[in-house]
C-alpha cells in the first residue's frame, strides 16, 4: 500500500525537536511539540488564547487535509486545549505550523520547548460540485428531516 508522503521542513527554531512520528501502529495522528525558546516559555492563564510555534513548515499531500486536534491529556489534567479544533492546514499552506491554544482550566499553564501541544491527523477530503436549489424540497426527504440538536435521542 503505498502512502502519502508528508514532507517536513524544520525550521531553526525546532532544530533539537524530534520530527513528528506516530507513537503507536494504531495511532491516527503525531503530536506538534513546542518550538518555542528555552528560556522563554508561555505562561497561559486561565481564559487566554496563544498561538504555539512548532517550527514546522508540512506539505500536505493534494486532496488531503491536516487537522490540529487536543491532546486527550493537556485537556483532562490542565484544560488546554486547541480552540478552533480541529484546525485545518490546507494541502496549498506553506508557512509555519501555529497551534492556537486555550486555557479553559482554573490555573495557569507553562508550555515549555518541546512540549507536544496538539496533534496532527493527515486526512483525505473531497471536493464536491455546489449545485444551488430553489427550493427545499429539491434537496430531497429524510426521515430525520429538519430535526437539531438532540432530535436523534438523549444520551
Amino acid at each position: 500500500m503505498n502512502r502519502p508522503q508528508l514532507r517536513v521542513t524544520r525550521l531553526a527554531s525546532a532544530a533539537d525537536l524530534p520530527l513528528p512520528s506516530y507513537r503507536s501502529a494504531g495511532a491516527a495522528g503525531f503530536d506538534l511539540h513546542a518550538a518555542v525558546a528555552s528560556d522563554a516559555p508561555i505562561a497561559v492563564a486561565p481564559g487566554e488564547r496563544v498561538l504555539v510555534p512548532t517550527g514546522l513548515i508540512v506539505a500536505i499531500p493534494e486532496g488531503h487535509e491536516g487537522q490540529v486536534r487536543p491532546r486527550s491529556g493537556l485537556a483532562l489534567n490542565h484544560g488546554l486545549t486547541v480552540l478552533n479544533a480541529p484546525g485545518t492546514i490546507d494541502s496549498d499552506y506553506r508557512g509555519e505550523l501555529k497551534v492556537l491554544l486555550i486555557n479553559h482550566g482554573g490555573e495557569p499553564v507553562t508550555i515549555s520547548r518541546g512540549m507536544r501541544v496538539a496533534q496532527l491527523v493527515v486526512s483525505p477530503f473531497v471536493h464536491t460540485e455546489i449545485v444551488e436549489v430553489t427550493a427545499s424540497h429539491e434537496l430531497g426527504d429524510t426521515e430525520r428531516g429538519a430535526g437539531g440538536f438532540g432530535s436523534t435521542g438523549s444520551g
